[in-house]
């Protein structure tokens, strides 16, 4: 490996032959930042693990078990705003189609001409996450922690005291509210920053595959086990080891864990050799631990081990505030990833998007944007783009006729209706019938669209 110049960006390239490699990366010197040359795949994984990349350069015909296709997915894996661009030969163009179609930026044909693979890395470099998705508090940098609520302020304040520490920290939150991304930010923040960081979710796995993938294992310690395997915790030493769902986790599994953390030391599976490990513990959860333990479903003793500092994130629908600094972030994310040039949010979708409950938190609003990108042909999403389960009238009471609907029954006017009330209630209706889709709602109505919109928002239906 060798490294070309110290600040700015950080680029590496991945290429199986030396001179390839360091060829290109003194080509790149000085074009935006610090250049890494990397001669193996499992080398670049490792490096992509340990900082943040701003570009990856890799040769799609890398030499190893992984090539480059599978290099940018891992890569992408790490870290999704990582810029990827692949190199390949004239006769090759099909692999880089299909490495466009996993998310590089771009791809460069050989003979490698080195003042375009210039332009593409500098203007890769300015795309780079360093540049959209950090919020800073003093010089704390929280990458894809975005939001100014005075929840989210109180957040920042206990990372930013707590990461340069070795503490342990649990990260309390609903499923979808960024447990993940606020533990990155831990690590990033850290005197470990410059290790691994390794996540583990502790709900997808049995009890033995989660032993085996913690602790790994020997040659021979279980069918299947055909060498030896490394686990988390020693892939994580000098690191940091994220236990998502560790509300999930086997007591058994606990019990196991808990004497880790007490002395530092770990049994491979099939081994009778202990190992010496020196790992930063960050877990989450979406559960309430303190009843797991009434239930006898979670160990006192871990709780209080795990529980060094306790961080809650807080459920979108109680910060909605940040709603318009989250929304124009991922639309800004989905543009890139989709190549189109959205510009922004209407009101009237801005305030459907306040108006909902959010139940599936921030991953659940990435998500909704990223299709309202996909689908729409404006420059602005609109609320007739929102998703039909989204678009759900909150205003209304629980006898409202909407409520009726939601139940599964029609309302009926009552006696003395104005004509306003049950032309609203046929509003309503239409849009209850059609899932939202206000041209069909307007078809149903025999009434234009325009008129549609008018009576929604005469009638505060948005």
């Amino acid at each position: 490996m060798k490294e070309y110049m110290q600040d700015g960006s950080v680029v590496l390239v991945a290429d199986g032959i030396r001179e390839h490699a360091d060829g290109i990366a003194q080509a790149l010197e000085g074009v935006c930042g610090r250049v890494i040359a990397i001669y193996s795949a499992a080398g670049a994984i490792e490096k992509l693990e340990e900082e943040n990349i701003d570009v990856l350069v890799t040769d799609i015909d890398l030499d190893g078990d992984t090539g480059g296709l599978e290099l940018l997915r891992h890569a992408k894996n790490i870290n999704s705003q990582t810029q990827v661009i692949v190199v390949a030969s004239s006769s090759n163009l099909d692999a880089c189609k299909e490495a466009m179609r996993a998310g590089a930026y771009d791809y460069v044909v050989k003979p490698v001409d080195t003042k375009r693979l210039a332009e593409v890395v500098t203007a890769a470099c300015n795309r780079g996450p360093t540049r959209v998705t950090v919020s800073r508090v003093g010089r704390f940098e929280f990458e894809g922690v975005r939001g100014a609520n005075s929840g989210m302020a109180q957040v920042f304040e206990i990372v930013r005291r707590v990461a340069p520490t070795n503490i342990s920290v649990l990260i309390e939150g609903e499923s979808g509210t960024g447990k993940e991304l606020l533990a990155r930010a831990i690590h990033n923040n850290s005197r470990r920053r410059n290790k691994a960081f390794k996540p583990v979710n502790c709900a997808g796995l049995s009890e033995t595959l989660l032993e085996s993938e913690l602790f790994g294992h020997v040659k021979g310690a279980f069918t299947g086990a055909l060498s030896d395997r490394e686990g988390l915790f020693e892939a994580a030493d000098k690191g940091t080891l994220f236990l998502d769902e560790i509300g999930d986790m086997p007591m058994i599994m606990q019990a196991k864990l808990l004497r880790v953390l007490e002395d530092g030391l770990i049994m491979p599976v099939g081994s009778t050799k202990p190992v010496k490990v020196d790992v930063r513990v960050v877990s989450a959860t979406n559960h309430d631990l303190v009843k797991l333990i009434e239930e006898k479903k979670f160990r006192q003793d871990l709780y209080f081990r795990i529980k060094g500092v306790c961080v809650t994130v807080p459920a979108l629908r109680s910060r909605s505030d940040d709603l318009p600094e989250l929304a124009g972030y991922f639309l800004e994310q989905a543009n890139d990833e989709i190549g189109k040039d959205v510009r922004g949010f209407t009101d009237n979708a801005m305030k459907v998007f306040k108006n909902y409950n959010w139940p599936g938190n921030i991953r659940q609003l990435r998500n909704a944007i990223r299709t309202m990108v996909v689908m729409t042909d404006g420059d602005f999403i609109d609320a007739c783009d929102v998703p039909p389960e989204i678009y759900v009238p909150r205003k209304l009471n629980a006898a409202s006729p909407i409520a009726l609907l939601e139940a599964g029954q029609t309302p009926v006017p009552q006696a003395g209706s104005s004509l306003d009330d049950l032309e609203r209630q046929a509003v309503i209706k239409a849009l209850a019938d059609t899932g939202g889709n206000r041209e069909k709602a307007a078809k149903l109505l025999k009434i234009g669209e325009r008129t549609l919109y008018r009576k929604i928002k005469e009638y505060d239906l948005v």
